[in-house]
């Protein structure tokens, strides 16, 4: 079972010019029940959706329809933060700090038993969560 990174995600949108072949092969290799994402990703994604919408409105209005949907296709597979993500994300503080995002999606991933697919591999190293990057050669 996997929890999709932000960079997945957004790698899978519909309509995305020229996406990566193996995330696509990836993705449609795994059944869709076997993939989970992060109520960090949605607030990640939403937020250049913002942003978006503020500079160039009909591209910000097309990504926002498109979040509802894929949003909509997760339903049940959203793994939100509580109590017990939160002590594990703190745990993973110390004795380094972490940038808060990455920290709360391993976090997620090592309390549900998941693991994480994202091309940022890096950015989540030394943190115990396995990591599966689907841009390189599987």
């Amino acid at each position: 079972m996997y929890l999709l990174d932000t960079n997945v995600l957004s790698e899978l949108r519909m309509g995305k010019p020229q996406p990566n072949r193996q995330v696509l092969e990836w993705a449609s290799s795994v059944p869709l029940g076997a993939q989970y994402v992060s109520v960090i990703s949605w607030m990640e994604i939403d937020i250049g959706i913002l942003r978006l919408e503020r500079r160039t409105p009909p591209q910000g209005q097309a990504l926002r329809a498109w979040l509802s949907g894929v949003r909509g296709l997760f339903a049940g597979r959203t793994l939100t933060i509580d109590d017990v993500v939160v002590q594990r994300c703190a745990r993973l503080h110390v004795p380094n700090p972490a940038p808060p995002h990455d920290a709360l999606i391993a976090a997620t991933a090592l309390v549900h038993g998941l693991t994480l697919v994202t091309r940022n591999t890096a950015d989540f190293a030394g943190m115990g969560v396995q990591v599966l990057n689907p841009w390189e050669s599987l």
